[in-house]
């Protein structure tokens, strides 16, 4: 496997990002990976590997790119503390609505390489990437097969740039893993998601998880680790069912 740090350039500047790749000879189907609030840090880069370690090439942006340079954060420190306080200003600088925008860029510099099995690509997002992932495969539904959220909060609000505006445009199958402990995603919020994808014809399929807000994140405190690996086995079920299968040529 390899890895290197890319720039890719947005309408707003420049995008450092991570771009993993298998070991094996390609091409490979895509994934874009959105970070949760946290930020590009080691536990972060490692699950990516994860994903290029099953045959995946791996494009991991720093959507706090905007706010420049920062971290890497500990969870377990920031946690400890106002992490509202840490975490806010970073935040702050992008959303659902830019990060579809940056996607659209992170789209057309895939389509600059020749390593990549086919034109759609698979998403998947954490805490505040799982919002992300959703609204990028509503902006771009042609690009997109697979989309998954794992504890992503805030799905169903009033904002206007709320995931479920236009989660009917969505033409990817959906995966959303909710945790049984989340305040962002408490159950009406679930429910009045999920009926905005039962009425546009999404295929998805939801997933409640006896764990806490960030149980997929190994070095969060509420990492759990047997949810976490029953988390993994869905998303490759949906990748390698959606992406690879994608990637073939039709005959």
């Amino acid at each position: 496997m390899t890895s290197e740090t890319i720039t890719v350039r947005t309408r707003d500047g420049e995008c450092p990002t991570r771009v993993l790749t298998p070991a094996s000879t390609g091409p490979w189907p895509a994934i874009l990976f959105y970070m949760d609030a946290g930020g590009i840090r080691p536990a972060v880069v490692a699950m990516a590997q994860r994903l290029a370690n099953a045959g995946y090439l791996v494009v991991l942006p720093d959507l706090f790119y905007r706010f420049g340079p920062y971290g890497p954060f500990v969870p377990a420190e920031v946690f400890a503390g106002d992490f509202r306080a840490t975490l806010g200003p970073l935040m702050a600088t992008t959303g659902n609505d830019k990060a579809a925008a940056d996607t659209g860029s992170l789209l057309d510099w895939l389509d600059t390489r020749g390593d990549v099995a086919g034109r759609v690509v698979g998403a998947v997002g954490f805490c505040m990437g799982g919002g992300i992932a959703l609204v990028a495969a509503a902006t771009f539904p042609d690009r997109f097969a697979a989309v998954a959220s794992f504890h992503g909060g805030n799905l169903a609000t009033e904002a206007p740039t709320s995931p479920d505006r236009t989660a009917s445009q969505i033409t990817a199958e959906v995966y959303i893993a909710a945790a049984t402990d989340d305040g962002s995603y408490p159950p009406a919020m679930a429910e009045r998601f999920e009926g905005v994808l039962h009425d546009g014809g999404v295929r998805y399929r939801a997933e409640v998880y006896p764990a806490a807000h960030g149980w997929m994140k190994p070095d969060f405190p509420v990492y759990d680790h047997a949810a976490a690996e029953r988390g993994w086995v869905a998303l490759f079920d949906l990748f390698d069912r959606r992406l690879v299968r994608a990637a073939r040529p039709q005959v």
